[in-house]
């Protein structure tokens, strides 16, 4: 199994970034895929979820109506669109594939600063 996040970068204030994660070494249509995030200091917390199929979707309450997860089964891919961001959203983002004991990439950086 292999997770690669990818598209983080540097961003002010309300502007956005769409993140990828691009899965392999599985079937990715049959999993729930989620993003987590982890700020310095902090302890590592879920952002959202989307199902196998891509037609349910849950959400943090801070990133509701702001943070939109999709995917797409054909492309092995799942993506995170991030609009308005704010200073708090700085963070490591991490996809996971939910099944087994849980299967992680290795992060992208997510820098929201002025």
């Amino acid at each position: 199994v292999q997770l690669v996040e990818s598209g983080g970068g540097l961003v002010q204030p309300g502007g956005s970034l769409r993140l990828s994660c691009a899965a392999s070494g599985f079937t990715f249509s049959n999993y729930d895929m989620r993003w987590y995030r982890q700020a310095p200091g902090k302890e590592r917390e879920w952002v959202a979820t989307i199902n196998s199929v891509g037609r349910i979707t849950n959400y943090e309450d801070s990133v509701k109506g702001r943070f939109t997860i999709a995917r797409d089964n054909a492309k092995n891919t799942v993506y995170l669109q991030m609009n308005n961001l704010k200073s708090e959203d700085t963070a490591v983002y991490y996809c996971k594939a939910v099944f087994g004991a849980g299967y992680w990439g290795q992060g992208t950086q997510v820098t929201v600063s002025s």
